[in-house]
């Protein structure tokens, strides 16, 4: 096997607290395909920084092999200094500049590269970051939550980019769907360790629970024996004193033993507090539109929602998702039609920017309103710091600023906060973002058993899944359509995910230029890349089925699995990813095939 491009070894790290790591490793192999998963503030991030050479550890060594090119995408891109978006996205290119690649990149995700750095939302600015990082082709690629920020499609199109490029990937991401898409191998960071399975995402969480499990009965059994010694020495020092010595050492050993043990974290408890019930018609739209200018946003939607409803709503970055939203929940007045609020609701909603919070109040602050050390919950009080500790806050942080909190942390702020209020109409506006794994499982089993309705914007693929009982999809120009079902549901139904807006400026010029298209329509041509691709394809289908072949053969031996299990789980994920790598190539080759016949019969 060969020796691996990027070693992290007995890497320690603390900020003047406990350690937040502890005899971390982490070793990346060519065309590797990890998930670095572990809970928010469990040092993932900084880990990927040590990875990167951008932070020092305590102690540990890092190894990178000569010649070998490391890429590493941020959670939150810097693009100052910039004149352009097209020049920070080619700054990290090499002496060869490709900038065409850069170029196709910056299109792809849709921008022209002349926008200003300075002026670019949080979903542009990600999209920028990942051209700078993907131009050079690197050998390994850290990526730091690759989906924050992006919509359907941005993230479709990266999850295909990445399934195809040969470089490592190290991915640190919420997004389930991503991860089981892209993962090969999972590494768990756990109380400053990892942990290292050699199989994708789909088997992590059964592994995760049965090594905890296994932790608690070791604890358990380590407690029970220092019970029986602690009765001996009390009861039954009877016996020659070298042996009384030597028990009582080992005691002591034990006892310590059980004091070096790190706890796994304890649990997030997450409840909500129902309201009255609402009528049975939550909310009726009749004819809503709204427009911006020239440019439809609603176009005369109706619509039903009622008591227990689940609706998710999807789109690309500005469909209007957000629009849609306030003009459901009557916090924004349509241009034509009505949208009516039912009876008795108790609304509670959770925006995507978490604006809401102070950043200058405390913790404690935001829950208690800044009156006394208690909390109101469905009628009755709790204290603040018992509260936090259901939201796995530690009691210390009471008196945090909010503006001090990591993404993850305010996220479980504002679910702390609207979780105490009671309610039975959420609004729910990109909940997913920044929470960790174990609390988005939490917030779908409450949302599972919320007697409410639930009104949810989202990107996640597997959170609207598990939620959505039907989903409003933007179809363009304003018009939205209902299909039943989560996101998979709505593909089934619709043939087809979610589609990026076309540019503005590209609308705008084919707009002008129609007329002058009818008089003279232009000759339709294949691009050099799409002439490449024609030409490469089916030479690369071909090497692909050998491969295949030959990874069947070695799965087909009936002693594989015995002598070497480890070795047949890799196998059978390659065969896998082969397969699914040649029946993506073999779709493009097809699609290309029929845009020649067309170009040549034109």
């Amino acid at each position: 096997m060969a020796s691996p491009l990027l070693i992290l070894q007995d890497i320690c790290l603390s900020f003047g607290g406990p350690a937040l790591l502890d005899g971390a490793e982490l070793a990346v192999g060519a065309g590797e395909r990890l998930a670095l998963v572990g809970r928010n503030g469990s040092g993932k991030s900084t880990l990927l920084k040590i990875a990167a050479d951008l932070l020092e550890p305590d102690s540990g060594s890092r190894f990178l092999q000569p010649g070998t090119t490391c890429a590493y995408l941020a959670q939150e891109p810097d693009l100052s200094g910039f004149a352009t978006v097209f020049d920070f996205a080619t700054a990290g290119l090499g002496a060869d500049r490709d900038i065409h690649r850069a170029r196709y990149l910056l299109e792809s995700l849709g921008l022209s590269g002349a926008e200003d750095p300075e002026r670019l939302s949080g979903g542009e600015a990600r999209r920028a970051a990942l051209a700078r990082l993907l131009a050079p082709s690197p050998d390994i690629l850290l990526l730091d939550e690759p989906t924050n920020h992006l919509d359907l499609p941005a993230i479709a199109w990266l999850e295909r980019e990445l399934a195809a490029t040969r470089g490592a990937l190290v991915l640190i991401s919420h997004d389930r769907r991503f991860l089981e898409s892209l993962s090969r191998d999972m590494v768990w960071l756990d109380r400053g360790r990892t942990r290292r399975l050699g199989r994708g995402f789909a088997h992590f969480e059964t592994w995760r629970d049965e090594i905890l499990a296994q932790e608690e009965l070791e604890a358990h059994k380590l407690s029970r024996q220092i019970a029986r010694e602690e009765d001996w020495l009390r009861y039954g020092v009877t016996a020659r004193r070298k042996r009384n010595v030597r028990r009582v050492g080992e005691l002591q050993a034990l006892r310590a033993q059980r004091r070096a043990r790190v706890a796994a974290p304890g649990t997030l408890k997450m409840s909500s507090f129902a309201a009255d019930g609402s009528g049975t018609l939550v909310i009726a739209a009749d004819g809503v539109s709204k427009s911006y200018g020239d440019r439809k946003v609603v176009a005369d939607f109706s619509a039903r929602i009622l008591r227990g409803d689940r609706v998710g709503i999807v789109g690309p970055n500005g469909a209007g998702k957000t629009t849609l939203l306030n003009l459901l929940t009557g916090a924004l007045a349509p241009d034509t039609g009505e949208a009516r609020i039912g009876t008795g609701l108790a609304m509670v909603t959770l925006d995507q920017r978490r604006e809401s919070l102070d950043p200058d109040a405390t913790l404690a602050d935001t829950l208690t309103g800044g009156h006394g050390e208690t909390v109101s919950l469905g009628g009755g009080t709790r204290h603040v710091l018992a509260y936090l500790k259901d939201f796995l806050f530690l009691p210390q942080q009471a008196r945090t600023r909010v503006a001090a909190l990591s993404g993850g942390e305010r996220g479980r702020a504002m679910l702390a906060r609207a979780f105490a209020k009671p309610s039975n109409l959420l609004v729910l506006d990109e909940p997913t973002n920044d929470l960790d794994i174990e609390t988005l499982d939490l917030l779908q089993e409450l949302l599972a058993d919320y007697a409410g309705t639930v009104l949810l914007v989202s990107h996640d693929r597997d959170f609207l899944d598990r939620v959505a009982t039907s989903t409003l999809v933007a179809e363009g120009d304003g018009v939205w359509q209902e299909y039943a079902g989560g996101y998979s549901d709505m593909v089934a139904q619709r043939g087809r995910g979610v589609e990026a807006l076309g540019n503005p400026q590209a609308k705008q010029a084919k707009r002008v230029a129609a007329p002058a298209a009818a008089a003279a329509p232009a000759k339709r041509k294949l691009s050099f890349k799409q002439k490449h691709a024609l030409e490469n394809l089916p030479r690369r289908m071909d090497d692909m089925r050998a491969k295949i072949s030959a990874l069947e053969a070695t799965l087909a031996d009936p002693g594989f699995y015995a002598r070497d299990a480890a070795g047949f789980a890799r196998v059978s994920a390659d065969l896998q990813a082969m397969q699914a790598g040649l029946a993506a190539a073999e779709d493009e080759w097809l699609e290309l095939e029929m845009l020649r016949a067309e170009v040549e019969g034109s």
